[in-house]
């Protein structure tokens, strides 16, 4: 009976799981957001160096075989979404941290933040697809490249923050304008490889003079739109703690 039990239970797990990936597939492609996680520790390791210095990679091009993209681990070109989740993630808990510094920190504001954070991708998302959906533009691009170049902003986002919690708010202002230009340059870039190519063949046709333009101011706006979000999103863990630093001077005098 014992054995019969535990039979059943696996069945009725092994069916459970079956309808929780055919829920999921309805929705997403699960072996598409695997390969945006084939990722391995030298991978990381590079693209973290790129999104910080990216005027010394030369090659931006995204390797193929069979005219299927290489994953993460073998491309460092190719956009991922463990670096985002992560970057996320570690800046949830660092916010958290720099509200805790200046004695704000609550379960609702950190929550506030989180959702901020996660609305402002989403919006940045559905703006870039419905600008490519209305401009007809065919590119190389998914939804999911889109979320990744967009989280990738967080790893700027991390960087500011710890710099204006170390070196108060002279060095967030130079981490932000390091972290926005080299974000520009990277998006840019990256982007340039996946909308830009088809501008020869598009320029063939006729009447299509105006989309080459269009193309290239979305890869300029994308790319111009981060470091406004990289300002909002972390300019009021530094502001306040100047602000309560000074309050707490005041008091003391």
């Amino acid at each position: 009976m014992a054995n019969a039990a535990m039979m059943y239970g696996s069945s009725l797990a092994n069916q459970g799981k079956d309808m929780v990936n055919k829920e999921i597939s309805r929705f997403m492609s699960v072996n598409k957001l695997k390969y945006f996680f084939a990722v391995d520790t030298r991978y990381v390791l590079k693209k973290l160096m790129i999104l910080m210095f990216p005027y010394t990679h030369q090659d931006w091009e995204v390797r193929y075989h069979r005219d299927t993209p290489l994953p993460p681990r073998q491309d460092v070109n190719a956009p991922d979404l463990y670096i985002p989740t992560m970057a996320f993630i570690t800046y949830i808990l660092l916010a958290g941290m720099a509200l805790g510094i200046q004695k704000r920190f609550s379960p609702e504001v950190l929550g506030l933040c989180a959702s901020t954070a996660l609305v402002w991708v989403v919006i940045e998302v559905l703006v870039m697809l419905l600008s490519l959906y209305l401009l007809t533009v065919h590119s190389d691009l998914s939804t999911f490249d889109l979320i990744a170049y967009s989280g990738y902003k967080y790893v700027g986002m991390i960087f500011t923050v710890l710099c204006g919690l170390l070196f108060g708010s002279d060095g967030y202002f130079v981490a932000l304008a390091w972290s926005s230009c080299a974000l520009m340059f990277f998006i840019v870039r990256s982007l340039k490889m996946k909308i830009l190519p088809s501008l020869s063949s598009d320029s063939m046709g006729t009447g299509s003079s105006a989309k080459p333009q269009f193309r290239l101011y979305i890869t300029v706006a994308t790319a111009v739109f981060q470091p406004i979000i990289i300002y909002w999103l972390t300019s009021h863990l530094i502001r306040s703690s100047e602000s309560s630093c000074l309050t707490t001077g005041a008091k003391a005098e």
